[in-house]
């Protein structure tokens, strides 16, 4: 059955979940604290042989507030883990010397982030680079010969260059935007990508590819090491990055692929001439082509994104996505060079899809409730096979074996299979919700563990951040939706208007209407469930980041009483405000049409700070000092109009912690207020 078909058929469809069934009063339930007791497995990647696989399993220590990774390593047909590494900090980053007898990994025993190495049986270990300053995003070349790195390089003077008879003067001056990035102020440096000699486990002197240029690789602030690809032959590399800089960088999105020849040491620009963000380039096996991710338009970071290829020998590009209508995501090469495949959203969830290396028809591989995130092929025994992390609402992240052809799966790990034994999970369901304008909104409810029919639960509208984020099959850390439902509330998530995997229209939607349709979206989806006689539609709250909480903070003046309490993470309260504190101009610039003095009505018609005369709920506002996207001084005035006003709200203020919580015990702070402050209001049924 074709997958959109057959959603659109089902208005409302039970999905299966993990969990042992019974009464929740028999068994144990989610809770913070055993949520940060959960393994986190990183992506893995493949052996060259295509027989084993390296990853990472992340676990906290709650009491020393901090975490540690270390490295696995197991066959790609299954069996027993076998643990690489155990050294006092993290190891990071794990890759596969081409010859497949080492793997090499990043860790900061030494005191900086350096390239050390392992036997793929364990056996021995060193530290290979010794860079003052620590390096990032390694590789090996293909063949062997050389490996390349990112590090910063200080090309900016700082005030105490330049009037060096003040050291002690603490300031900055600043000529151009892009002066700090979503938690983290420029510190004078730019990461540049090396390039150095290699011979076991020796490495000679690295060569700056981007000398003195004012630009960095990956892309700030979250490209890793995927924006960086090797040719097969180990003559040249590509990488990634916008040559924009200062107030240019904030409002264009134009990032482009370079490709260097190691040789001759020439730059070409291979992405010329087209505006949006182009990154994440893929040699094709054999060198000839190369793939890699497009937007078409310069400042919209949502735009569709496109799969490239290009042609070397002919000069040619095209795109082989160009009938699909969603967005292509961590492309990989088969091994015979004549497909592609990628991850993509689709209806709700991340899929696993093929495209003929020379565009056509897209095919989707897997079909399922749960995201793939990570994507790599191996060649094992003379058949291909696609090796993926995967998670769902219901299961944190683990990794398959899937077959390419029929899309079936084998896990391969079990990281935490002991420590969900006799957690009890809820039921999640798929709900189709007709919108005010006759659209179908897909819709997760999680039902409370043990959910009884017969009695009223009180339930919570979910509203997802971006705000061009898919409510897909993730599981939080935060936002977890096991762990709501264990307290006893029915959580409704739905895929309001601008969310992907719906279709470009759809997902732009959002964009000069943000207080507009996505609302009436998310206002059909409560009020849908609400209507259910298990549901208590007098203990009904709103919940949100990001986005999110911009959602919040515009429902509280325009819910019409549907909602007995809040809580907005990180919101925007004041789109004015907001525009002159944030640092991406260009997200802005398109999602409301340009700056408030351009276009007044977007900001008057949306801000939510211009209803709160009407606010008459309890409000929970939450936010970090270090978030530079929605700036803490939005947190602060939606708290102080609350007071003013008189109504019950509280401020749950991080001074250490940005746009995310990421430290453990903050984040179980984090969820001892949230569910407290629930609790006041909708008293949950325990």
């Amino acid at each position: 059955m074709n997958h959109r078909i057959g959603a659109r058929m089902v208005a409302f469809l039970a999905l299966s979940v993990l969990g042992v069934p019974g009464p929740a009063t028999s068994q144990q339930v989610m809770t913070p604290e055993l949520l940060w007791k959960l393994q986190r497995v990183s992506a893995p990647a493949v052996s060259p042989d295509g027989g084993r696989l390296v990853y990472g399993v992340r676990t906290y220590d709650v009491n020393a507030n901090k975490g540690d990774t270390d490295l696995f390593v197991v066959g790609v047909e299954g069996g027993s883990p076998r643990q690489l590494t155990d050294m006092k900090g993290s190891e990071s980053s794990a890759a596969w010397r081409p010859d497949g007898e080492w793997i090499g990994f990043l860790s900061s025993k030494g005191g900086s982030t350096q390239l050390w190495e392992v036997k793929a049986d364990g056996k021995k270990m060193r530290q290979v680079t010794d860079v003052e300053g620590g390096i990032a995003n390694f590789r090996y070349s293909p063949d062997g010969t050389h490996i390349s790195f990112t590090a910063d390089v200080k090309l900016d003077p700082t005030v105490n260059d330049l009037y060096p008879d003040l050291p002690e003067a603490n300031a900055r001056i600043i000529d151009g935007l892009m002066y700090r990035h979503w938690d983290s102020w420029h510190d004078f440096a730019y990461s540049h990508l090396f390039v150095a000699t290699y011979k076991d486990g020796w490495v000679g002197e690295a060569r700056d590819l981007m000398k003195d240029q004012t630009v960095d690789t990956p892309l700030n602030p979250f490209g890793g090491v995927e924006q960086i690809a090797w040719a097969p032959d180990g003559g040249r590399i590509a990488y990634t990055a916008k040559r924009a800089a200062g107030t240019d960088y904030t409002v264009s999105t134009n990032s482009d692929i370079f490709v260097v020849d190691l040789e001759s040491g020439e730059t070409t620009n291979l992405t010329e001439g087209m505006m949006g963000y182009d990154v994440e380039p893929v040699f094709s096996p054999d060198g000839g082509r190369i793939a890699w991710l497009s937007m078409e338009r310069d400042g919209y970071e949502a735009d569709r994104n496109r799969l490239f290829v290009h042609d070397f020998g002919a000069g040619t590009s095209i795109e082989v996505t160009a009938d699909y209508d969603n967005d292509a995501h961590a492309p990989t090469w088969s091994t015979d060079g004549a497909s592609i495949y990628f991850t993509s959203e689709s209806w709700g969830t991340v899929q696993l899809f093929e495209v003929p290396a020379t565009g056509g028809t897209v095919r989707q591989i897997t079909d399922g409730v749960f995201d793939y995130v990570s994507l790599d092929v191996a060649r094992h025994d003379d058949s291909q096979v696609l090796v993926a992390a995967r998670r769902s609402m219901s299961s944190p992240t683990e990794i398959y074996r899937v077959d390419a052809e029929s899309g079936e799966a084998d896990r391969l790990t079990f990281a935490n299979e002991e420590i969900l034994t006799g957690v009890e999970l809820g039921r999640v369901e798929k709900r189709m919700v007709e919108a005010t304008d006759g659209g179908e909104i897909l819709t997760w409810v999680i039902y409370p563990p043990g959910f009884d029919p017969e009695r009223q639960y009180p339930a919570l509208l979910y509203a997802q951040g971006g705000p061009q984020g898919t409510v897909s099959q993730f599981f939080s850390y935060r936002w977890n939706f096991q762990l709501m439902a264990a307290h006893g509330y029915i959580v409704v998530a739905p895929n309001r208007r601008g969310v992907p995997s719906f279709g470009q229209e759809w997902k732009e939607q959002i964009s000069g209407d943000w207080g507009g349709q996505a609302m009436q979206d998310l206002l059909s989806a409560i009020d849908a469930v609400a209507a259910e006689p298990y549901v208590d539609a007098n203990r009904l709250g709103a919940i949100g980041a990001s986005f999110g909480g911009y959602t919040v903070y515009w429902l509280a003046g325009n819910h019409e009483g549907r909602f007995r309490t809040l809580i907005a993470h990180a919101g925007v309260f004041n789109l004015e405000s907001m525009y002159g504190a944030t640092e991406e101009m260009f997200f802005v610039n398109f999602d409301l049409g340009g700056a408030y003095w351009d276009r007044p009505d977007s900001y008057e018609k949306f801000s939510p700070h211009r209803f709160v005369q009407d606010w008459d709920t309890p409000l929970l506002v939450i936010h970090g000092e270090k978030d530079f996207r929605v700036p803490i001084g939005e947190g602060m005035q939606a708290f102080t109009a609350a007071q003013l006003q008189g109504i019950e709200s509280r401020f749950l203020y991080f001074p250490e912690e940005g746009h995310w919580i990421l430290s453990p015990q903050n984040g179980i702070l984090w969820h001892r207020v949230f569910f407290d402050w629930l609790g006041r209001y909708l008293q949950p049924i325990s």
